[in-house]
């Protein structure tokens, strides 16, 4: 797949021609579907410092956000980001690391407190810790946990992974899935970089019989600096492993204005709210690149109102 260009976004110019990608007709394009998915996009972030600061200036309170966790700092900081971000008006919800809960007492204690926070959501995963610190080695031990300690949340998010996973074979990722599907109540995917490949498991996924909306994980607009901060914050175990699995997000920086996600985005429009895919918006990575991100959306869905003919 070739580089992203890190130009100006291309939306559609008019009603005379059909839109185009590099100059070539796209087909079963609908500008409605991409501003849905732009306007209704949600925003992960690091719980590194600065992060709230940067957050409450530039994003809007009507974008989801979540809160990632690192194996280096634990639940702690995601969870405390995630209040104050709450306290400021935002949808926040913290990622919770199956590894790093140890025990019941514990994951009640969690829920108790984003209950007291008025945090009504959580992203459930396993974590990259290579030992768990109790009871749950995976997010389908902690999402059981979940429904029998009794929990609040209306949101419960779920990890999709279009290219599998690096240790787990694709037949026990996508079972893992389905087993996780009915405590859920949303998938967002790992990154992928090639549109096919997300639309083409969001199809599996649909004829094994999950049914949960999808949202698709992509990088926000970011600068290789900001990567190299960022793995930095996260501490140089936690760092190498991120780099490791990110590798060919990494090489993608290595451009004179940074990396911008438009020709992904164009290509992942004509499966947006297919009921074969049920693809049904966006999640960008912001790597707490927030100003440059919103900063981006924004410029999109300025084109597509002007392009819009209504």
């Amino acid at each position: 797949m070739s580089v992203e260009s890190p130009g100006r976004p291309r939306a559609p110019r008019g009603t005379g021609s059909p839109p185009t990608v590099g100059g070539r007709p796209t087909r079963r394009r609908s500008p409605g579907a991409l501003e849905r998915a732009l306007r209704e996009a949600s925003y992960e972030v690091l719980p590194l410092r600065g992060a709230e600061e940067s957050v409450v200036e530039h994003v809007p309170r009507t974008v989801p956000l979540t809160v990632t966790v690192t194996e280096a700092k634990g639940l702690t900081p995601t969870l405390e980001l995630a209040e104050r971000l709450s306290r400021h008006g935002f949808t926040a919800t913290p990622h919770l690391a199956a590894r790093l809960v140890r025990d019941r007492a514990h994951l009640a204690d969690v829920v108790a407190r984003l209950r007291a926070a008025g945090v009504d959501g959580v992203f459930v995963i396993g974590g990259d810790a290579a030992e768990p610190a109790g009871r749950f080695p995976d997010a389908l031990s902690l999402l059981e946990e979940l429904e029998t300690v009794g929990h609040h949340f209306r949101q419960v998010g779920i990890g999709g992974y279009p290219e599998g996973h690096g240790h787990i074979s694709a037949e026990l990722i996508e079972r893992a899935l389905e087993r996780k599907a009915p405590h859920a109540t949303h998938v967002i995917t790992q990154l992928c970089f090639h549109a096919g490949t997300t639309t083409a498991w969001a199809r599996q996924v649909g004829l094994r019989g999950v049914d949960l909306p999808i949202r698709i994980g992509l990088p926000g607009a970011v600068t290789r600096q900001k990567l190299v901060r960022i793995s930095a914050g996260i501490g140089l175990g936690q760092s190498a492993r991120f780099l490791r699995k990110q590798h060919s997000l990494f090489w993608r920086f290595f451009l004179p204005h940074g990396y911008r996600p438009d020709r992904l985005v164009e290509r992942l429009v004509p499966a947006l709210g297919r009921p074969e895919h049920n693809l049904q918006g966006f999640h960008f990575f912001t790597f707490n690149e927030v100003a440059r991100t919103e900063a981006w959306r924004r410029e999109w869905l300025a084109r597509l109102s002007d392009a819009d003919p209504r």
